[in-house]
């Protein structure tokens, strides 16, 4: 049952462009472990343009960056370099602490360049906040397809539709990219307690409701269909509640606000470890 719609996300500055932040939201903190949702894009980049997402540092947490077009060159204090492509999947688990940077490498900065996906944030399981982090890149071929009428699926992360993303979780999740044909339906997961689809482009109905173009539908227990108005693109997210409060300050996210002082302290003082090749970094804000 379709219990809240999310319709107006706010805009923030993401080195150089503005990105919609759908989670947290004053209408919804998180869904499953899901705690942060940002969309970028669709945008075209002109020539000495770019992403420019200095070092910054994240804690108890898994960053998951999904691209739909363009490419961005991920650097992080593991020493890890990887450029992510559209169709791959990077995650990084911060744990007790990393650092990373997100940029366009300069090759691509010389011409017109589109970029456009997601980045989304899972917030780590208590016994695992405080785990070592890390680092892993899955090429789009590794990720398993699933073809139902009318409708092309992508299980980014997790467990859905009978099949199982090869990308490694410490909680139970789902994360899917559907592309559905107008007038296809889709029916939900069932068997998670929160979920939730938003829809990057085209426009969705359920029981009655109208979901268009940059909103997010939020679900309750039981049967759930989807169907398409004309030709859409849905990232459908969520899995079990989290076992307690999570507090975000940041790039931070702890179920111990204390532990989020000591972070802020950390990086104040220049206690975390930095970024290989990237001497640049974001100062901890003053709110």
């Amino acid at each position: 049952m379709l219990t809240q719609r999310i319709t107006d996300a706010p805009r923030r500055d993401l080195g150089g462009f503005e990105v919609r932040r759908v989670l947290p939201s004053p209408h919804r903190r998180s869904v499953g472990p899901y705690v942060f949702f940002d969309h970028f894009g669709p945008a075209v980049l002109g020539p000495g343009a770019g992403l420019d997402v200095r070092p910054h540092p994240h804690i108890g947490l898994a960053t998951v960056t999904y691209l739909f077009a363009g490419e961005i060159v991920h650097r992080d204090s593991l020493g890890f370099v990887q450029t992510i492509r559209p169709g791959e999947v990077n995650w990084m688990t911060a744990g007790r602490g990393i650092v990373h940077s997100e940029r366009t490498s300069p090759e691509n900065k010389g011409g017109e360049m589109a970029l456009h996906g997601l980045q989304t944030w899972v917030a780590l399981p208590l016994e695992h906040e405080e785990s070592d982090p890390g680092f892993w890149h899955h090429p789009g071929d590794s990720l398993p397809e699933v073809a139902l009428p009318g409708v092309a699926l992508r299980l980014v992360v997790g467990e859905a539709y009978g099949s199982r993303s090869p990308v490694g979780t410490l909680s139970r999740q789902f994360y899917v990219d559907a592309r559905l044909d107008a007038g296809a339906t889709l029916r939900l997961p069932g068997d998670y307690g929160e979920r939730a689809a938003y829809v990057v482009e085209g426009e969705l109905q359920c029981a009655g409701a109208t979901i268009d173009a940059t909103e997010m539908a939020l679900f309750d227990a039981g049967e759930v269909a989807l169907s398409a108005a004309r030709d859409s693109r849905v990232v459908l997210l969520g899995g079990d509640p989290l076992e307690g409060r999570r507090h975000v300050w940041w790039n931070f996210v702890s179920s111990s606000r204390e532990r989020i002082e000591r972070a802020k302290a950390d990086w104040r003082e220049g206690r975390f470890a930095g970024v290989p090749g990237d001497d640049e970094f974001i100062p901890l804000p003053d709110k």
